[in-house]
């Protein structure tokens, strides 16, 4: 990573503002489809496809604070209150709401349905239960209560997909209102290609699309089902024609199903991945696949003017009026953790946050279970726009920050992940907007006649 120190910036008086978005997970997609949609000319740079297809394909607010939350958007406010280094302490309730609601119109109720005021409790791919808020439509038949009578039906040929492991934790597990329910196991062969053993989740879900694929899946599946049974299945019912293919496999079994998704990568999380892209592409954003951030040159006036993007045998440089940082945290290799101990935001070199009462020498502990390691509460400060800040002060004037790269989140363990994301970009994008005055007059032209 290189800064190079220049004496002009970028000015968008008179012409059609640029902003720069790092990053194409669920805080970056968000940023630059809002800015886009605002007026805002968008290149989004990303070195890979984001995380959201290593999800679920559902959309965590806050599930455990520290115990399970059943209302999260409520929770959200007596959490901070206790945990004042969070991120949704800048961020708030009002934010996380306007994101989430942005995202649900964006992805569309074909991907995302359920609502944020109340979390819905999932069995997961080992059989424990899990608080989310917003879900795909083909998991919303798996929310367990009292008395749900499950059948898990597993397929050979998939692996990572157990489902007498399942099966058997969800029967021995008391739910959160003190319920219980009744599972078995169903184990079934069905070969996605001919001679293929040990397939991905991706192969079968591509397999299903086809109307005569997934005819004979379930035909084969409906005997081992029992009168007032719900059906688990691995979440592999159709890639691109998932909406088709699950009403189909759901109608020939004639029982309700849902899908139970796997190890990562996630179908379900393909498939909401799939329509951001797509729908920011469609939005004329200008989006650079495969390319990294690896040097950026910074003015006098304590602007960012510009970041090196970087492919094989290509260097361009880019230019813009605002700089969005989404690039995630230690899981995407935004952050790492050096030979010396020291922690380096690979980006944009912005200094970083260490949690309060901790030194670099112990971020990483020995009690490897239960209390989460003080490192993946490292990230950027921002201020209350998602500004960077040090010391209470921009690093620069015009970078922003968004989801996993923030400071104060064990995301996974709170089950927050996604609502740190899409808050932390609105607030974000809205702080840009309201910098940008050219903005607010194109904002109210077709999409089509924007550059």
């Amino acid at each position: 990573m290189t800064a190079t120190a220049i004496t002009t910036t970028a000015s968008w008086a008179g012409a059609q503002p640029h902003v720069v978005v790092i990053g194409a997970g669920i805080a970056g997609l968000t940023a630059a489809l809002r800015l886009r949609r605002a007026g805002a000319r968008v290149t989004q740079i990303t070195k890979g496809l984001g995380g959201i297809q290593l999800g679920q394909g559902s959309i965590d607010i806050l599930g455990y604070a520290p115990e399970r939350v059943e209302r999260p958007l409520d929770a959200i406010e007596a959490f901070t209150a206790a945990n004042p280094e969070h991120p949704y302490a800048r961020i708030g309730v009002d934010a996380v709401r306007a994101g989430v609601d942005f995202l649900r119109e964006a992805a569309g109720e074909d991907l995302l349905v359920g609502d944020p005021e109340r979390n819905v409790n999932l069995p997961t791919a080992v059989g424990a239960v899990r608080p989310t808020a917003l879900v795909t439509p083909t998991m919303t038949a798996g929310e367990l209560h009292d008395g749900l009578k499950l059948v898990i039906i597993g397929v050979a040929q998939l692996k990572d997909f157990h489902p007498m492991l399942i099966a058997q934790n969800l029967e021995r597990t008391t739910l959160p209102d003190g319920g219980k329910v009744s599972a078995r196991a169903v184990m079934t062969d069905f070969e996605p290609r001919q001679n293929e053993y040990d397939a991905t989740g991706l192969t079968f879900a591509r397999a299903l699309d086809d109307p005569k694929t997934r005819r004979t899946f379930a035909e084969g599946i409906k005997g081992f089902v029992n009168e007032g049974e719900t059906v688990g299945l691995p979440a592999i019912l159709g890639e691109e024609d998932h909406k088709a293919a699950f009403a189909e496999i759901s109608q020939i079994i004639g029982a309700p199903v849902f899908e139970i998704p796997a190890l990562p990568p996630c179908v379900p999380g393909m498939r909401l991945n799939e329509a951001l892209v797509k729908a920011v592409k469609d939005a004329r954003v200008e989006f650079i696949l495969g390319t990294k951030v690896t040097g950026f040159t910074a003015g006098p006036d304590g602007r960012l003017a510009s970041v090196t993007a970087s492919t094989a045998g290509h260097r361009r440089e880019i230019a813009a009026d605002a700089f969005v940082l989404a690039a995630g945290g230690f899981e995407s290799g935004a952050l790492k953790l050096d030979s010396h101990g020291h922690v380096l935001d690979t980006v944009l070199g912005l200094p970083l946050t260490l949690p309060e009462g901790v030194d670099e020498d112990h971020l990483v502990t020995d009690k490897y279970w239960g209390v989460a390691q003080p490192l993946f509460k490292v990230g950027v400060a921002v201020d209350d726009s998602m500004k960077v800040v040090a010391d209470g002060k921009p690093v620069y004037d015009n970078v922003y920050a968004a989801g996993g790269v923030i400071a104060g989140a064990t995301r996974w363990q709170e089950k927050s992940g996604e609502g740190i994301a899409l808050g932390s970009a609105v607030k974000a994008t809205d702080a840009i907007l309201a910098s940008l005055p050219v903005v607010a007059a194109s904002a109210a032209a077709p999409t089509a006649e924007r550059n």
